[in-house]
């Protein structure tokens, strides 16, 4: 059920990918990972849709893994000195200025700690396309702490104000995906979309199996305890706004079309890995700063009330709009590596430390909310050849 390659020195990592399959009920992923720059495993199997199998080109959504990606764009906005992470967010955006948001500032928003986690209604998904609305919806936000008190996961939302951001900032004032597709993607060569183009086939894009909530309940015991409670209650604010999209369906071209960088990017593990690395690799190919990267590669900044995570109950670790290693999903023992999960239990990564531009992406939803054993097992088999390829040097 399996194709691809692998160097020398990562058979590990094709068994542990072989075995998601065999023991651990996978049904369709990719995983890709390039080290030192170099591509050195490259695997998919199992179906994209039914008998439908996982070819080489599939590509997959994402879900929040999308944020990751998103954030680069931020990034890569800062290393032209259009954004600065220490500014006012207001300061490029003078309606965000209301209703307690007046000070907070970028990086505050990119590391969750602005309180931003709901709207004051829910959003019709065919309504996202008409951005200067959105903006209008979200600039009334009302915090619901104090910026800077604590930090609480903005599931749902963050992606709206990356892109107001964005559009904005840049000199074109192009939206976050197209930004994302001309600045990026095309430079890279990448097959990642925050708004998937119509000349996409769907025959392309894998199916997502969403998860029975009958059996999320028969299972809830294998998510962390902090994250049950806010997931089994859907009045919580992590499922409010998980939620916030009327009609979202990841299944849909109508939800593909659309640009939400929370959570709909759609695209290849093989082009987040790559991404990754060049994020792991000092970002060249993208001409960004070294500024911009140690911003990148620093430790998350401690909230004055600590890093619990008011949303997902939960000790956290933020950076500029990606996910730093933490107690619980400690996904590297480098504290500089950063990326981001999403639901499904994908999860791409940069670690700086081992030049590590990492990705699975798969299709089925699983129970774990992190650490999810068909990804954890194959990442901690990477760490293994690459430590035992360290030491035979």
């Amino acid at each position: 059920m399996v194709s691809g390659s692998v160097m020398s020195g990562f058979e590990n990592v094709k068994a542990e990918f072989e075995n998601n399959f065999l023991q651990r009920k996978e049904i369709g992923a990719a995983c890709v990972v390039f080290h030192k720059g170099q591509k050195v495993v490259d695997l998919w199997g199992g179906y994209r849709k039914n008998e439908d199998t996982w070819k080489e080109d599939t590509m997959v959504p994402v879900f929040s893994a999308t944020k990751g990606v998103a954030a680069t764009v931020l990034a890569k906005l800062h290393s032209e000195g259009l954004l600065d992470y220490e500014e006012k967010v207001a300061t490029y955006w003078p309606e965000f200025s209301k209703n307690g948001k007046e000070t907070l500032t970028v990086r505050q928003l990119l590391t969750h700690q602005g309180g931003l986690v709901l709207l004051d209604n829910r959003i019709d998904v065919t309504e996202l396309n008409d951005l200067d609305k959105v903006a209008e919806i979200i600039a009334e936000v009302k915090p619901m702490w104090r910026p800077g008190e604590y930090q609480g996961y903005q599931a749902g939302t963050i992606g709206f104000f990356m892109g107001e951001l964005v559009r904005r900032v840049d000199r074109k004032h192009r939206s976050l995906g197209v930004y994302f597709r001309e600045e990026i993607a095309n430079a890279l060569n990448l097959e990642f979309h925050i708004g998937l183009p119509e000349e996409i086939s769907e025959d392309r894009i894998a199916q997502i199996k969403m998860i029975n909530p009958f059996f999320l309940l028969l299972n809830a015991n294998k998510l962390p305890n902090g994250m049950r409670k806010a997931m089994l209650n859907m009045s919580s604010p992590f499922m409010k706004s998980v939620m916030l999209v009327k009609g979202y369906n990841p299944n849909s071209r109508e939800t593909w079309r659309v640009e939400q960088p929370s959570g709909n990017g759609i695209g290849t593990a093989r082009s987040v890995a790559y991404l990754y690395s060049v994020l792991a690799n000092g970002g060249k190919q993208l001409n960004l700063k070294e500024e911009t990267i140690r911003h990148l590669n620093a430790l998350p900044e401690k909230p004055k009330k600590g890093f619990r995570d008011k949303v997902i109950n939960m000790e956290t670790r933020y950076g500029l709009g990606f996910m730093k290693p933490d107690p619980i999903f400690k996904f590297s023992e480098n504290s500089n590596a950063f990326g981001f999960l999403g639901a499904t239990g994908s999860f791409a990564f940069a670690d700086p430390d081992k030049e590590l531009g990492y990705a699975y992406f798969t299709r089925k939803m699983g129970y774990y909310g992190i650490n999810d054993p068909r990804e954890k097992s194959v990442r901690e088999a990477v760490y293994r050849c690459m430590d035992h390829l360290e030491s035979k040097r």
